[in-house]
Protein backbone atom coordinates (compact mmCIF):
# COMPACT_ATOMS: atom_id res chain seq x y z
CA UNK A 1 0.00 0.00 0.00
CA UNK A 2 3.11 2.62 0.62
CA UNK A 3 4.62 1.64 -3.06
CA UNK A 4 1.00 2.73 -4.25
CA UNK A 5 1.06 5.44 -2.13
CA UNK A 6 4.43 6.42 -3.20
CA UNK A 7 3.65 6.20 -6.82
CA UNK A 8 0.92 8.17 -6.96
CA UNK A 9 2.34 11.18 -5.72
CA UNK A 10 5.08 10.79 -7.85
CA UNK A 11 2.62 10.31 -10.38
CA UNK A 12 1.07 13.47 -9.74
CA UNK A 13 4.16 15.85 -9.13
CA UNK A 14 6.14 14.47 -12.45
CA UNK A 15 2.76 15.32 -14.48
CA UNK A 16 2.75 18.74 -12.48
CA UNK A 17 6.08 19.97 -13.15
CA UNK A 18 5.60 18.42 -17.09
CA UNK A 19 2.39 20.38 -17.77
CA UNK A 20 3.73 23.10 -15.80
CA UNK A 21 7.19 23.63 -18.48
CA UNK A 22 5.06 22.90 -21.48
CA UNK A 23 2.57 25.61 -20.58
CA UNK A 24 5.35 28.06 -19.78
CA UNK A 25 6.93 27.25 -23.00
CA UNK A 26 3.96 27.13 -25.06
CA UNK A 27 3.17 30.45 -23.64
CA UNK A 28 6.75 32.03 -24.14
CA UNK A 29 6.33 30.75 -27.86
CA UNK A 30 2.83 32.29 -28.40
CA UNK A 31 3.49 35.96 -26.75
CA UNK A 32 6.81 36.04 -29.37
CA UNK A 33 4.75 34.96 -32.21
CA UNK A 34 2.25 37.45 -31.45
CA UNK A 35 5.07 40.39 -31.04
CA UNK A 36 6.53 39.25 -34.51
CA UNK A 37 3.15 39.66 -36.42
CA UNK A 38 0.62 41.44 -33.97
CA UNK A 39 -2.16 41.01 -36.83
CA UNK A 40 -1.95 37.48 -36.18
CA UNK A 41 -2.88 37.45 -32.86
CA UNK A 42 -6.25 36.20 -32.47
CA UNK A 43 -5.13 32.74 -34.43
CA UNK A 44 -2.09 32.40 -32.67
CA UNK A 45 -4.22 32.94 -29.02
CA UNK A 46 -6.89 30.26 -29.93
CA UNK A 47 -4.04 27.75 -30.84
CA UNK A 48 -2.07 28.48 -27.78
CA UNK A 49 -5.75 28.17 -25.36
CA UNK A 50 -6.16 25.11 -27.12
CA UNK A 51 -2.17 23.63 -27.03
CA UNK A 52 -2.98 24.44 -23.36
CA UNK A 53 -5.78 22.82 -22.53
CA UNK A 54 -4.09 19.45 -24.47
CA UNK A 55 -1.34 19.72 -22.14
CA UNK A 56 -3.08 20.74 -18.61
CA UNK A 57 -5.16 17.11 -19.70
CA UNK A 58 -1.95 15.26 -18.61
CA UNK A 59 -1.77 15.73 -14.91
CA UNK A 60 -5.68 15.56 -14.48
CA UNK A 61 -4.73 11.68 -16.12
CA UNK A 62 -2.24 11.26 -13.89
CA UNK A 63 -4.56 12.59 -10.82
CA UNK A 64 -7.09 10.07 -12.13
CA UNK A 65 -4.56 7.10 -12.12
CA UNK A 66 -3.08 8.06 -8.49
CA UNK A 67 -6.50 7.72 -6.96
CA UNK A 68 -6.95 4.43 -8.75
CA UNK A 69 -3.98 3.16 -7.42
CA UNK A 70 -4.51 4.75 -4.21
CA UNK A 71 -8.49 3.61 -3.53
CA UNK A 72 -8.66 0.68 -6.48
CA UNK A 73 -5.75 -1.04 -6.58
CA UNK A 74 -5.83 -3.95 -8.48
CA UNK A 75 -2.62 -5.55 -7.39
CA UNK A 76 -3.82 -5.15 -3.63
CA UNK A 77 -6.40 -8.55 -2.62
Amino acid sequence: MAASVLGAGFAIGLAAIGAGIGDGAVTAKAIEGMARQPEAKGTILVNMLISVGLIESIPIIAAVIAIVLVFANPFIK
